[in-house]
């Protein structure tokens, strides 16, 4: 399957991100899914198919059943990007929390 879309793309929109959480949390059918949603199942399967070709979702046969489930290596990518600016801004956060104590200290 050609990749048309990298996974920044994907997680951008947040029907997609909540698809995300609840495949994360067990395989799903694309039915499954849809009920979740106060949406079309069209939207819904357009949703999955677009987290498929990046690759955050896979597919797997159980009879005449299609199950999706979370890519966590691909969801790896994600994290791996994220984590420079967590690192940055938990180390800002913990200086303003310093300044902040030393400043209710000096009350």
């Amino acid at each position: 399957m050609e990749l048309r879309r990298d996974v920044f793309q994907a997680i951008a929109d947040p029907t997609r991100r909540a698809i995300l959480t609840l495949v994360a949390l067990q395989a799903m059918t694309p039915g499954a899914i849809a009920e979740e949603f106060n949406a079309t199942r069209q939207t819904i399967s357009r949703h999955i198919q677009v987290l498929t070709e990046c690759e955050l979702l896979r597919q797997e046969q159980n009879g005449r059943e299609i199950y999706y489930h979370l890519n966590a290596q691909n969801m790896k990518t994600i994290a791996d990007f994220i984590e420079p600016f967590r690192a940055f801004w938990d180390d800002r956060f913990n200086k303003l929390e310093a300044v902040m104590k030393n400043y209710k200290n000096k009350k």
